[in-house]
Formats: structure tokens, C-alpha cells, sequence
């Protein structure tokens, strides 16, 4: 069975104005990818070519050169259709946890009570709870990106675009957050579109994983990921696992900033 389209991309290109007179630096070129209805996808791909500059447009906060970005079937302005988180958490620091996390609903038109309320009752399942009157410098980092992640995920928007998350967090913290963000997708089946530079958490994570090329970024392999859920950390040892790993390192090439 087919599943619906969240997200299409087609042909999609984006060039940017050059030092020079008539001078362009193309960012992406000839971007096809989708995602389906309550699928998680992820992007690798090189530093420098043009993730995040996908994302931009995907969020409506950019413009393509060229090609159709259609999320939910529309093809319209894309301002706020999509949920967006940063590489930087981007936590207000004069707000507490609970009211960072309280904003989505705000900006949907509830009351600052009820928006509080709303937040309150996922604090417990983000690992939050008993931090509700914190502020966010007072949080390790990843109880930020939970806090963060949990801001996004309460914007009402149900197709998520997560740019590198966990990048700057240690190993262990990483793979903690990793086998939480499972849990938390399991259970709610967002639709989530997601960039890291971690081969094996790709894998770990997604249904499909799309790898991009250098500049001009395009699709260089599009990969199903054929592992049994639930998922854990361990699966990372299987014979499965290491195919995987080896098919998705073979386009991205020796040196060209892809991390495992």
C-alpha cells in the first residue's frame, strides 16, 4: 500500500548572487525527494551542500529558483505549514521552560493559561518534568533540545523539519536522545523530515534516507531502510546494519565530511 504524500519536492533549485557582476553560486540543483504521511526521513550529505537551504524554502522562509515544494497538497505560501527546528535551540533565555515550550499554542490563539496547561501535559513524556519554572540556561544541552523539540512539536504542525538536532551533542547524550526521539515518533507518528551528518543515526532513525551530493546539492541515493521496529542502539552491530552503513558511505566518497 502506498502511503499519501506529506511532502514533494520536484526539480527543485535555489542559486544565489555571486561576488561578481552576473556571478551565481548554485546551492541546490534538480532536488527531487518525498515524504509520506507519518514516515521519518533523513538527509545526509557533505558540509556545504545546501541541507539547510532545502529546509529554508521547505518552511516557506526562502524562495526557489526553480522547481515545486507541495506540502499536504498545497503548493502556496509555505510560511508556518511546517514545523521548523534549528540546529541552535533558539530557547528564549528571559522565558522559562514551560512558557518556551507554551508558545506554539499561544501563537495558535490560546489563552496563556491554557497554552501553559497544554505544554504542562507533556512535560513528563519529553523528560521535562520538575523543570517547568527553570530557564533555559539552567539546562544541560540535552535537556534544551528536548525542551526545543518539545516547542516544535506543539506548534500544531504535523510535518516536522529537524536540522541536526543532536550534532552538537557528546556520544552518549546523542545516543540517548536518539532512542528517546524513537519513542517519542512511535507513539505519535509525526511525519519527520531530518538532516544530520551521522550516517548511523540515519539509518537508526528513518524509514528512507536520501543522500546529497557536494554543491550543487542533489540526490545522489535515495535508500529505504528495511529494519524491524522498535529500534535500539544495538542493531547497530548486526551484519544489517553494517550493509546499510557501507551503501550510503559508498556515494558520499572518502573525505567529504560524512561522520558515522
Amino acid at each position: 500500500m502506498s502511503i499519501s504524500p506529506k511532502l514533494r519536492v520536484e526539480r527543485l533549485s535555489k542559486s544565489f548572487p555571486g561576488a561578481g557582476d552576473g556571478d551565481e553560486i548554485r546551492a541546490l540543483a534538480d532536488v527531487s525527494l518525498s515524504v509520506g504521511e507519518g514516515e521519518f526521513v533523513s538527509i545526509v550529505g557533505p558540509s556545504g551542500c545546501g541541507k539547510s537551504t532545502l529546509f529554508s524554502i521547505v518552511a516557506g522562509l526562502d524562495e526557489p529558483s526553480d522547481g515545486v515544494v507541495e506540502v499536504a497538497g498545497n503548493t502556496g505560501s509555505l510560511l508556518g505549514a511546517v514545523g521548523l527546528m534549528p540546529q541552535r535551540d533558539l530557547l528564549m533565555p528571559w522565558k522559562s521552560v514551560l512558557d518556551n515550550a507554551a508558545i506554539g499554542p499561544r501563537l495558535a490563539g490560546k489563552s496563556p493559561r491554557a497554552s501553559r496547561d497544554i505544554a504542562r501535559g507533556y512535560f513528563p513524556e519529553f523528560g521535562l518534568a520538575g523543570f517547568e519554572s527553570k530557564w533555559p540556561g539552567q539546562l544541560s544541552g540535552g535537556m534544551r533540545q528536548r525542551a526545543a523539540l518539545l516547542r516544535t512539536f506543539l506548534g500544531g504542525q504535523d510535518l516536522l523539519l529537524l536540522d541536526e538536532p543532536f550534532g552538537a551533542l557528546d556520544a552518549l547524550t546523542r545516543r540517548t536522545m536518539q532512542a528517546w526521539l524513537l519513542e517519542v515518533w512511535e507513539k505519535h507518528r509525526v511525519t519527520i523530515l531530518f538532516i544530520t551528518h551521522d550516517v548511523d543515526e540515519a539509518i537508526l532513525l528513518s524509514d528512507r534516507v536520501y543522500v546529497m551530493s557536494g554543491r550543487p546539492g542533489g540526490i545522489a541515493l535515495e535508500l529505504p531502510i528495511d529494519l524491524p521496529r522498535p529500534r535500539s542502539v544495538e542493531m547497530q552491530e548486526s551484519a544489517e546494519f553494517v550493509d546499510y552503513r557501507r551503501r550510503l558511505l559508498q556515494p558520499l566518497g572518502a573525505g567529504h565530511g560524512a561522520e558515522r
